[in-house]
């Protein structure tokens, strides 16, 4: 299974430098897992920077793989990582879902780095 977070997605979707690295995980919805919270994120950043249609447009993509739902387990294992890991609570939940499912934690985000289960990338140069 495959979990692209947030940041992977906003590159996809905007077509940005690098986007196409994202292109296998994100087109294999059969073995792609959605955090709900990343659906958050995704739309809100789609609406702030591209409007409403194209928000809900890229979320609807989003929702042919499997979206998990932040359910207790997921919290408390979110808030344990949280701690341990100093990760805001987005984070927190993104890896505690990658975990829980087994799944390769697509990102961008540094903090990540090196992490086992994580395929990182170094973020893109603006075009």
């Amino acid at each position: 299974m495959n979990l692209v977070d947030s940041s992977c997605w906003l590159e996809y979707f905007a077509d940005s430098p690098g986007a196409e690295r994202y292109y296998r995980a994100v087109k294999d919805t059969s073995n792609l897992l959605v955090p709900s919270i990343t659906i958050y994120e995704v739309h809100k950043r789609a609406l702030q920077t591209r409007g409403q249609q194209v928000a809900f447009a890229d979320t609807a993509y989003m929702h042919q793989g499997l979206v998990v739902d932040l359910d207790a387990e997921i919290a408390v294992a979110s808030a344990v990582i949280s701690h341990e890991l100093k990760l805001p609570l987005a984070d927190s939940v993104i890896l505690a879902t990658a975990r829980m499912f087994d799944a390769i934690l697509w990102t961008q985000d540094e903090h990540f780095k090196g992490m086992d289960g994580v395929k990182y990338f170094e973020k893109s140069k603006a075009r």
